[in-house]
């Protein structure tokens, strides 16, 4: 009776703990979120109106590379904070500046001329939500709006020279006429009057990759040294997941200093950063999408990421600056740059396995690791076949749902010999349940006695005690690297299956409080219990196939243990609830094939399956509580 009080007390307190984390810090902490988001776009919608709305704001000038960037200068501060003026719309911004559009299958937006930067994106093949009418995924935004994000490319100077060279204030002209398309490169041109002239020629491909091209000529009568440079820049602390599982932030791969991953609080509270490296490639990561700098491979850099604070706005960059080169009078110089913008398709950006993979922009531009910019964690050794298994059935059968029940179906057929011996360890235990009943009836006082009987009578019979747990244990690994692929990756956003499942990776929008939609209230927004409350069919359907599952094994002789298997079910279908559609629904698919397979076993080695007689037996049982 003291074993059987101290198990209950400690599942009491292991669900008090969780109520109380659960009120204690998550509901503070969303609250926090909620209230933040709220503020900043107040402050924005007020900003807003009391600008006038024709023209943008002062733009905020991204911190350029210095010369001698590794010991470097203090940084360029800006000459006017974001805060002090007027946030404005989005579309006013960009209609404000003569720009030169963007028109490819996969993106659309426009080429600032004031500055030459590449600051309006959107992903025409993505949209925000499930609803295909919903607007695209905007990536970049002008300066000056409430959420500014681009990409700047030019030169800067060596140190105390006073050249003038383009900036974010210089009026760049297009060179003929024309939208930056697959086939149509722009040229963008510049004279600075002093003898410079520069071109910028940018092209761009079907998919996410920019290629610019800086040439400079000096007809001047001296001499100049410049240094190319690069660099992506974000205004503002971006909302991120928030998971342990998922990098968000700044991130690149930097020759053999490696991965070097810096989230937005740890490059808060780093300040500046800066590494000297050769063949790498670096830029800011979001869930879904991401933005990248991609150098030549040889290219001496001198890289840096920064995180400033401009007013009361942060602002993140990552950057690099390339060795200097002299141009001679009557003499020119050329940088090349890459720019990645867009979704992080895997087959896009690359994937990297010795057996099949893809090859996307890793291979083709020879990159050093960009396949990394997808996080598949440190068990990618797990998550990486199994997204690849995913793709190979669904480019077979069309649609993701049905991938996770065949890719189920082949984990089941692999790992058949193990479960197989499982299955009839438990099955031999099933048939001995009647002599381990008489020995409660024959030593009904004496536990170790008991246990030195059952343990004689599973020695005799070669059962293996804890057989039971390793169809579970297997599943472990299974369970995480497809909640992994289903968290992390492009291909399952809005992924649909049949029915009501519109997104995979999502969880079941359905609500067992809300009788499915006939009360209009959301249960999940009641403080403490709310995160628990969102109980759809799938994670019910899942809830009673491992009941049965449950039912299906040998009544563990421990009355404890017979509650808690008896409840396992329930807390399961809680616990799940909340967790992405498509995993609750392997879950139960692995679930009905392990009854299956179980009973099959069962059969074979001569034991009655007692699935039906168990489930008439616990409801006759509740029937009899209830007159009694």
């Amino acid at each position: 009776m003291i074993d059987n009080r101290n198990t209950i007390l400690a599942v009491i307190l292991s669900g008090l703990v969780l109520i109380a984390w659960q009120y204690f810090y998550n509901v503070p902490q969303m609250e926090k979120q909620r209230a933040a988001q709220q503020a900043q776009t107040e402050m924005a919608k007020s900003e807003a109106q009391g600008g006038t709305g024709a023209a943008p704001a002062a733009a905020t000038p991204s911190t350029t590379p210095q010369a001698g960037a590794i010991n470097a200068p203090a940084p360029v501060t800006p000459a006017q904070p974001a805060t002090t003026a007027a946030v404005v719309d989005r579309d006013a911004a960009i209609s404000a500046t003569p720009r030169v559009k963007i028109e490819t299958p996969s993106l659309t937006g426009s080429i600032s001329l004031k500055g030459g930067r590449i600051d309006d994106l959107s992903l025409v093949k993505f949209r925000e939500t499930v609803d295909p009418a919903s607007p695209p995924i905007v990536l970049y935004s002008p300066s000056g709006t409430a959420e500014p994000y681009y990409a700047e490319f030019g030169w800067v100077p060596s140190a105390g020279s006073t050249v003038k060279l383009p900036d974010e204030k210089t009026m760049w002209q297009q060179e003929g006429s024309g939208s930056l398309t697959p086939s149509h490169p722009v040229t963008l041109k510049y004279d600075n009057g002093d003898g410079l002239t520069f071109r910028r020629t940018i092209s761009i491909d079907e998919r996410y990759l920019f290629t610019i091209k800086d040439d400079v000529s000096n007809v001047g009568n001296t001499p100049v040294t410049l240094y190319p440079y690069a660099l992506i820049s974000r205004h503002g602390t971006p909302k991120v997941s928030g998971y342990y599982i998922l990098h968000e932030g700044l991130i690149g791969y930097l020759g053999d200093q490696s991965l070097q991953e810096y989230t937005y609080k740890k490059i808060d509270d780093a300040k500046t950063v800066s590494f000297k490296v050769t063949d790498g490639w670096l830029g800011i990561t979001d869930k879904y999408w991401a933005s990248a700098l991609l150098p030549d491979t040889s290219a001496q850099l001198q890289v840096r990421y920064s995180s400033n604070l401009v007013g009361s706005i942060r602002t993140y960059q990552t950057d690099y600056l390339e060795d200097p080169q002299t141009i001679a009078i009557g003499g020119t110089g050329s940088a090349n740059a890459r720019l990645f913008a867009g979704a992080k398709e895997a087959s896009v950006v690359g994937l990297n396995f010795p057996v099949g993979g893809f090859g996307g922009y890793n291979k083709e531009l020879g990159l050093n690791h960009f396949d990394l910019m997808i996080d598949w964690g440190w068990f990618y050794f797990i998550t990486k076949p199994m997204f690849l298994a995913l793709d190979f059935f669904y480019h077979l059968v069309g649609n993701f749902g049905i991938a996770i029940l065949l890719v189920t179906v082949l984990v089941k057929l692999l790992f058949f010999p193990l479960a197989n011996k499982s299955y009839a360890s438990m099955a031999k235990m099933k048939s001995v349940q009647p002599q381990l009943a008489l020995l409660k009836e024959r030593y009904p006082d004496d536990k170790v006695k008991q246990q030195q009987e059952m343990m004689e009578i599973y020695r005799k019979e070669k059962i293996n005690p804890i057989a039971g747990c390793l169809p579970v244990a297997l599943q472990i690994p299974v369970f995480f690297s497809l909640y992994k692929v289903l968290f992390v990756t492009i291909e399952m956003r809005h992924a649909p299956f049949y029915g009501w499942i519109k997104d995979l990776s999502a969880p079941d929008p359905t609500n067992l409080f809300t009788l499915f939609g006939l009360l209009h209230f959301d249960p999940t927004q009641i403080p403490v219990l709310g995160h628990y409350l969102a109980l759809g069919i799938w994670p019910i359907i899942m809830g009673i196939t491992m009941w049965f599952q449950m039912k299906l094994n040998p009544t563990p002789p421990d009355p404890t243990q017979q509650m808690i298997f008896a409840w396992m079910p329930l807390i399961f279908t809680f616990m799940l609830a909340g967790f992405p559609a498509g995993l609750v629904i392997y879950w139960a698919w692995n679930n009905t094939l392990s009854v299956l397979q179980q009973s099959f076993i069962m059969r074979r080695n001569g034991v009655k399956v007692e699935l039906l007689d168990n489930l008439k037996a616990t409801f006759s049982f509740k029937k009899a509580e209830s007159k009694t």
